[in-house]
């Protein structure tokens, strides 16, 4: 077993293996410029990806559909939390057109939870991508989306639409779920995933470290997620948004990534990215 290093009451420097470059360059400025004359929302700004700078320099983007507000708090979470009033049925083909004008060969996308939505969006999600598939038949396709508050028929319009990779993330261990995910239940995200490998889709599930919780409850989140068939896993390190987020109680060394990637692949996971600065949608296209 490896010790983690864990912060203190004083604000602890972050680590070296922490620091990120500057974006910049020819591919960076022109996915800003699609984004911006699309009018559409990426993860990567909404939740302060520390990876924006790479893979927008490599002209790739996380779009994130259903507006930019999120329904629920949770408390890692640098999205908007509130009630959204917009509902937009043509954000579909504007996340269609972009897609197809960075000629990408693999698209993320995500969204945020609507459970005020008679469908929680699921219109949207399904016609987006049924639309990236007409506009760029040859680019793959990774969708991250929500619970749907176990309307599984919800679920299945979208998996229809058959995506090649299905992500839903656990985020955390049970432990902290009331803490980290108050909206949101342990075992109903196991459910989606099981059922969406009964679908026959390639299923994914990421989890933030640093939050607090030991290294068991760690293996015992990778043991559930293998049970209930999920295919690749994502670990990373958890960044304090803002001041009014949940604190960061340790800052995990690359060995513990290193230790866990090595367990979960022992464990049956076909893929595990596993590192300081992996998110959800980090190399996707190496999770086909």
């Amino acid at each position: 077993m490896i010790e983690l290093p864990v912060l203190g009451e004083e604000k602890v420097k972050k680590p070296s293996w922490l620091k990120v470059k500057l974006p910049t360059g020819e591919s960076y400025r022109n996915v800003r410029r699609l984004v911006d004359e699309h009018k559409l929302h990426t993860i990567c700004e909404s939740g302060n990806c520390p990876n924006m700078g790479e893979c927008w320099g490599e002209g790739t983007a996380t779009f994130m559909i259903l507006g930019n507000t999120c329904t629920r708090s949770c408390s890692f979470c640098a999205v908007a939390t509130g009630r959204a009033h917009n509902y937009d049925l043509d954000e579909p083909r504007r996340v269609a057109d972009a897609i197809r004008l960075m000629k990408v060969k693999h698209a993320v996308i995500t969204s945020v939870n609507r459970d005020e939505l008679p469908d929680k969006g699921a219109k949207v999600w399904a016609d987006t991508i049924r639309m990236v598939k007409q506009e760029s038949p040859g680019t793959t396709m990774e969708v991250l989306i929500p619970d749907f508050l176990s309307h599984w028929d919800l679920l299945y319009q979208v998996l229809d639409e058959k995506p090649e990779v299905v992500s839903h993330n656990m985020e955390t261990v049970k432990r902290l779920y009331r803490k980290v995910r108050p909206q949101a239940k342990y075992e109903r995200s196991l459910e989606q995933i099981k059922l969406t490998k009964a679908r026959g889709r390639r299923t994914k599930s990421g989890v933030m470290l640093g939050l607090g919780e030991t290294e068991q409850e760690v293996l015992e989140v990778m043991q559930d997620l293998v049970a209930h068939n999920c295919d690749v896993l994502t670990l990373g390190q958890y960044l304090q948004p803002t001041k009014m987020h949940v604190n960061v109680e340790a800052f995990i060394t690359p060995e513990q990534f290193a230790y866990y990637k090595e367990a979960g692949l022992a464990m049956g996971f076909n893929y595990v990215e596993s590192g300081a600065l992996v998110r959800s949608s980090y190399h996707a296209e190496r999770h086909i």
